[in-house]
């Protein structure tokens, strides 16, 4: 199999699309012309006949979700309605998601999608619901009714994951994290204030480290603490996985989520964990009681590889403010690792204790006031990897701060629009979806034939790309909108060098059945 063709047709306009803007883009030929952005003699008209659409992509987005099966699944799972008058548990569910998808970033934003003619046409539907009916939709949640929509969801992410090769399953990594919702709102039931005076929900999110998707997210009150619940939703995680054909399954977290109640109970079951640990007096007394022999130089890697000649690194703009202004700066000199066994409290056998030692100076403006050291401690089950390989595995779960900020500030999953905390937690559940869709539609591309190198690289790229890159690459195409017998056609009116992608991934669309 030689791999998913585009059309020749549509290869020879992406080719001559190509040549056109690098002609353009050409720095040895350009116009003299001062300013550049000199454009003039500009008129408005409305199109009579022309129907277009800026986000071009969401027909394969709305194709993908038909060849899941997502809409069947939602209806089967979640049932809020006993009559639809007209729209059924999944029109309300996609109608939030494909309003992110578009660039909505609140449900006020529906508003403009329901009176876009071309928007509902390209959609092939007649009306969607309102902001108003959509905040009454999230209101009619319970908690259990959410558990089932996230059922629903990870019920089709499973579909998705049976479409990758076999090396994809050797290991799924789950993370667990929470993080503050702040709202000004004072009437939003379930709000709560933190240790840091911000009032507020403090949601969870469980999720899977391999592909970034969020698997679970908790709504909680904003002062709950961090780990409330996450054992409960590890172990959902993994039955997910494990369903799914993930062979291991490996535990991430913080020093908020070392669960040690629990450990035991996960090591019988085969689950490796990784876990920092807080720095308490008896683990400073065991670094203290190990030799000097038992200490290594940790040596991390660079953050990147150069592609090209190495530039010199640009001077420093911060420092001499610090030291001008005599802020107190603490420079890290060095770091090492060791390791010995330890047994918490709640637990009945030893662990492995990774510690890391770092040297540090402190300085106040130029002037060095001391030396001090701090100790970071990683507790695991891991018996066979080296104490640097730990140290790195469990610093590589910094990968979920960027997925929840991708959450708060990308998707805009992580708000609170609604009035309570059910209902929000529901928001943020639907919104997630929108992130998913993303991910799924990466997970989907075809990487075989010749090209295979190229197109994996093609699929990590996207499947690692924050939201807001991927609408504008994938999404926000210009398209124009054609409703023929029982087509709906989207002619593209613009080129983006991912739109061979795009293409390739709708193509792969087109072969399979509804899973």
């Amino acid at each position: 199999m030689e791999g998913f063709r585009v059309s020749a047709k549509i290869q020879q306009q992406h080719a001559k699309s190509k040549r056109r803007i690098e002609r353009r883009l050409d720095k040895t030929k350009f116009k003299d012309s001062i300013p550049v952005l000199s454009g003039s003699n500009i008129h408005y008209e409305v199109s009579d006949r022309t129907r277009a659409i800026s986000a071009g992509g969401l027909g394969m987005i709305h194709q993908m979700v038909g060849r899941l099966g997502l809409a069947e699944t939602i209806n089967r799972s979640v049932n809020l309605f006993k009559i639809y008058l007209p729209y059924s548990e999944s029109d309300h569910v996609l109608n939030i998601a494909y309003n992110i998808m578009a660039g909505g970033t609140c449900l006020d934003h529906l508003e403009l999608r329901r009176n876009d003619e071309v928007y509902l046409d390209a959609l092939g539907v007649q009306r969607i619901p309102d902001p108003t009916t959509a905040g009454d939709f999230c209101r009619r949640f319970t908690p259990a009714d959410i558990n089932s929509l996230q059922k629903a969801f990870n019920e089709t992410r499973t579909k998705v994951w049976k479409q990758q090769p076999d090396s994809f399953f050797e290991e799924a990594v789950i993370e667990a994290d929470g993080t503050m919702v702040e709202t000004t709102g004072e009437c939003k039931q379930g709000i709560d204030i933190n240790h840091k005076g911000q009032w507020g929900y403090h949601p969870l999110l469980v999720s899977l480290a391999n592909t970034g998707e969020p698997l679970y997210i908790v709504n909680r009150s904003g002062n709950r603490p961090s780990h409330e619940q996450a054992a409960e939703y590890f172990d959902r995680a993994a039955v997910l996985c494990q369903h799914a054909g993930f062979r291991h399954i490996k535990f991430r977290g913080d020093t908020d989520f070392t669960q040690t109640a629990h450990l035991d109970r996960w090591d019988e079951d085969d689950i490796t964990f990784i876990f920092g640990i807080d720095a308490m007096p008896n683990l400073y007394e065991k670094v203290d009681e190990l030799p000097e022999t038992a200490w290594k130089k940790l040596r991390r890697s660079p953050r990147y590889q150069a592609k090209t000649e190495p530039r010199r690194r640009p001077k420093n703009a911060k420092q001499p403010i610090v030291e001008k202004r005599e802020f107190k700066d603490i420079r890290l000199d060095a770091e090492y690792v060791a390791e010995f066994t330890y047994r918490p409290t709640k637990c009945r056998k030893d662990y492995r204790v990774v510690v890391v030692w770092k040297d540090l100076e402190v300085y106040q403006g130029q002037s060095k006031l001391f030396d001090d050291e701090r100790c970071f401690f990683y507790i695991t089950n891991d018996l066979d990897s080296s104490p640097e390989q730990i140290v790195f595995e469990a610093n590589r779960r910094c990968n979920q701060e960027k997925l929840i900020e991708q959450q708060k500030n990308g998707v805009h999953a992580f708000t609170a629009p609604l009035d309570n905390l059910n209902s929000n937690w529901a928001y943020m559940v639907i919104a997630s979806l929108a992130w998913s869709l993303k991910a799924w539609s990466a997970l989907l591309l075809p990487v075989t034939g010749r090209w295979q190198k190229k197109h994996t690289c093609e699929k990590q790229q996207l499947l690692r790309m924050d939201f807001a890159t991927y609408r504008n690459a994938v999404i926000n195409i210009p398209a124009q909108i054609v409703r023929t017998g029982r087509k709906i056609v989207y002619r593209m009116l613009a080129w983006n060098p991912w739109q061979v992608v795009f293409f390739r991934l709708v193509d792969r669309l087109k072969t399979i059945e509804h899973l």
